[in-house]
This record gives structure tokens, sequence and C-alpha cells, in this order.
């Protein structure tokens, strides 16, 4: 049961990088979209 803290720290560190890069994913989509004029932008993304 020694190992526990390693497993925990491994899913958690591993659920914080996925997370990061979901959000920089859509934070970089979000960027992009408003460089796009109006009529260009996909209406299902604010």
């Amino acid at each position: 049961m020694t190992d526990v803290g390693y497993l925990v720290a491994g899913y958690g560190i591993t659920f914080a990088v996925l997370a990061s890069y979901a959000a920089w994913i859509v934070s970089k989509k979000r960027a992009l979209a408003r460089e796009l004029p109006p009529e260009e932008r996909d209406s299902r993304w604010p």
C-alpha cells in the first residue's frame, strides 16, 4: 500500500497535463477564430 501515493500523483499529473493541453487548444482556437471575418466563422463556437 506504499505505492498509492505514486499512483495518485501519476494520475493527478496526467490529468493536469491533459486538462492544460485541452485548455491551450481551446484558447488557441478562439484566438484564431477572432482573426477570421464574421461571415467565415463557425456559428457553433463563440
